[in-house]
């Protein structure tokens, strides 16, 4: 079901949420929104459908709830398969799930199966699984994405956070990258030991909070040596993390985005920690 490669202009989102039946042969594809993208940032969420859209899919955003992630990781299996199994019944049909973090694609992709691997419902957990990616890894490998062109014309230095699970359990690394640099004028930093964590590790960052406090000033330091205009990224609690301490310590600059949003346009809300 890829669509040919191909170069994409986008203007604002105009995202639909109804459930669509595929007209065309068009890929339906369900957004898996997020909890942080629901509380936090919706406007992710918007430019996820935006992206989709483009790129000639159906997107549909059935109801939903967590991923389980932090259950899963407090060692809490019976209740994160309760979730899990209403997440999987919820995207029942689609072609595919596609979700704007690596976090939560690699919950849905790698740990569904392990959770339910001794229970009659691995193999629906499995198939279920197989339909799952995330945004950028979907759109430059499935889709066959070659470059996308925000409307806006100025050039931007940009440093990419490259977040832990994204990285290391999805090996998504050349996707975002390959994506923005499609951006007019679009020049990359390369940010000094990129693939050192945040520090925010979801409840990792309550639970150690010395260590995470310690590895979030490291990653802004390094991420100021290179001193770009915008900072992005595919998960929106790392940039959220980052962007409060870099507020935090006074600094005005990088301005920081989700990838999706950048892709997308979709610039008329405030950078991530900004003021409205």
């Amino acid at each position: 079901m890829a669509v040919p490669s191909k170069t994409l202009n986008y203007g604002k989102p105009n995202p639909r949420g109804a459930m669509t039946a595929k007209i065309n042969n068009q890929p339906i594809v369900g957004l898996f929104v997020t909890c942080a993208v629901d509380l936090f940032r919706p406007s992710v969420g918007f430019a996820a459908v935006q992206l989709l859209e483009n790129a000639g899919c159906r997107v549909v955003v059935p109801p939903q709830g967590c991923c389980g992630q932090v259950g899963y990781n407090n060692g809490l299996s019976e209740d994160t398969q309760q979730l899990a199994h209403s997440v999987i019944d919820a995207f029942a049909g689609v072609d595919y799930i596609v979700a704007p973090s690596g976090s939560c694609a690699s919950m849905l992709k790698n740990h569904y199966p392990e959770l339910f691997r001794d229970s009659e419902q691995f193999l629906d957990a499995t198939r279920f699984a197989a339909k799952v990616y995330e945004l950028t890894q979907f759109l430059a490998d499935i889709l066959q994405v070659a470059t996308i062109s925000p409307t806006a014309k100025e050039g931007k230095n940009i440093a990419y956070h490259d977040s832990c699970a994204g990285l290391r359990e999805l090996g998504i690394h050349r996707q975002p990258r390959t994506l923005a640099l499609g951006y007019q004028n679009a020049t990359f930093n390369d940010i000094p030991n990129a693939d050192v964590c945040c520090g925010f590790g979801g409840t990792f960052c309550t639970k150690f909070e010395d260590i995470a406090n310690k590895m979030v000033a490291d990653k802004a330091a390094n991420i100021l040596a290179v001193n770009p205009d915008l900072l992005l990224g595919g998960d929106l609690p790392c940039l959220l993390n980052i962007a409060g301490y870099l507020r935090r310590q006074g600094h005005h600059q990088p301005e920081v985005r989700h990838i999706a949003e950048f892709l997308a346009g979709s610039t008329d809300q405030p950078g991530i920690g900004r003021e409205k």
